[in-house]
């Protein structure tokens, strides 16, 4: 479908859960956050609904998302659930990786299309360090058997000043020998995230050139999303950057959100939402749900607001509550 402005929205994102393994430093307080209540969650049979009525209006590309969506009990069933509706052509899934060995073959039969990794470092004390776990060599692995699957690949990574300066260019270099994509995504000031200066995509990339040579622009299509991707000499895969903050790419957004407890958002960074579950849980028929949707999502704003101060209509919950 068509936004106000003309804008092609055919991706959505959805959060399954606000829990999360980890407690990463720029996502999650050390204590954890007051969790959504369990019968506040959208149930898969609810999520099904939506990602139906969803498509119904021209979605075609699903991403699930949490928290961390594999400690959502049977994740591999609603996969398996929302490729099978009609009209949606691709589900992908972002983790940290934690759990994804144990449930790769699963998540692979379930018709998973590919998926992303955060990772933002490849040395053991600094990923304790920003996500308070000793668990960095089981995503090291997930990232290995997601290659020798075949199941493309991404890693996210969040530069971060005092924390991975250094091992950015290490983390390119893991598209060097593999053929996945390493992504460097900038700092947004959302929850604790206001709380770190923006590193911006093209000091990244200067270091990265300095590394591994003159960057090309790649040709290939590599994801759904607003990601520039560089080739390198002698890569077997590439490099982006989601430039969220230094390179505005409003006008190219065809996504939107929906959260664990049914919110539907148009935008990451705009309180405005539209609340579903009220709708599930009263019946509202499929075709009345759809206009709904709709009619929200052609009013999507024309800008994120990023910049505003709190208060002033950012939105102003952490990460991890909205769906990453």
């Amino acid at each position: 479908m068509k936004d106000q402005l003309g804008r092609t929205i055919d991706y959505m994102r959805i959060s399954v859960t606000d829990r999360c393994n980890l407690r990463c430093v720029y996502c999650m307080p050390a204590g954890g956050i007051r969790k959504i209540p369990h019968g506040d969650v959208l149930t898969f049979e609810e999520i099904c609904r939506v990602a139906a009525a969803a498509a119904l209006i021209g979605i075609e590309k699903i991403k699930i998302t949490g928290g961390e969506p594999l400690v959502r009990k049977n994740i591999a069933e609603l996969i398996r659930g929302v490729k099978q509706l009609e009209g949606i052509k691709k589900v992908t899934l972002t983790t940290n990786g934690l759990l994804f060995s144990e449930m790769a073959e699963q998540l692979a039969e379930a018709g998973l299309d590919a998926v992303n990794f955060s990772l933002d470092t490849l040395d053991a004390d600094r990923y304790e360090a920003i996500t308070r776990a000793r668990a960095l060599d089981k995503v090291l692995d997930a990232v290995d058997l997601a290659v020798r699957m075949g199941l493309p690949a991404k890693i996210n990574c969040v530069p971060m000043k005092n924390h991975n300066l250094g091992d950015l260019t290490g983390l390119a270099g893991l598209a060097k020998e593999r053929p996945l994509s390493v992504r460097f995504i900038e700092m947004m000031p959302i929850g604790l995230g206001r709380n770190f200066e923006t590193v911006g995509s093209e000091f990244v990339l200067r270091r990265i050139a300095a590394a591994f040579g003159e960057p090309v622009a790649s040709a290939r299509a590599v994801g759904n999303g607003p990601a520039l991707y560089y080739e390198f000499p002698g890569f077997k895969g590439s490099v982006g950057f989601i430039s969220a903050m230094t390179g505005e790419f409003c006008g190219a957004c065809n996504r939107v959100r929906l959260t664990s407890d049914g919110r539907l958002m148009p935008c990451l960074c705009n309180q405005k939402s539209l609340d579903l579950k009220s709708d599930l849980r009263n019946g509202l028929p499929q075709t009345e749900l759809s206009g709904k949707m709709a009619s929200f999502i052609a009013a999507k704003p024309r800008r994120h607001n990023l910049s505003e101060p709190k208060g002033n209509g950012a939105e102003e919950k952490h990460m991890v509550q909205i769906g990453g």
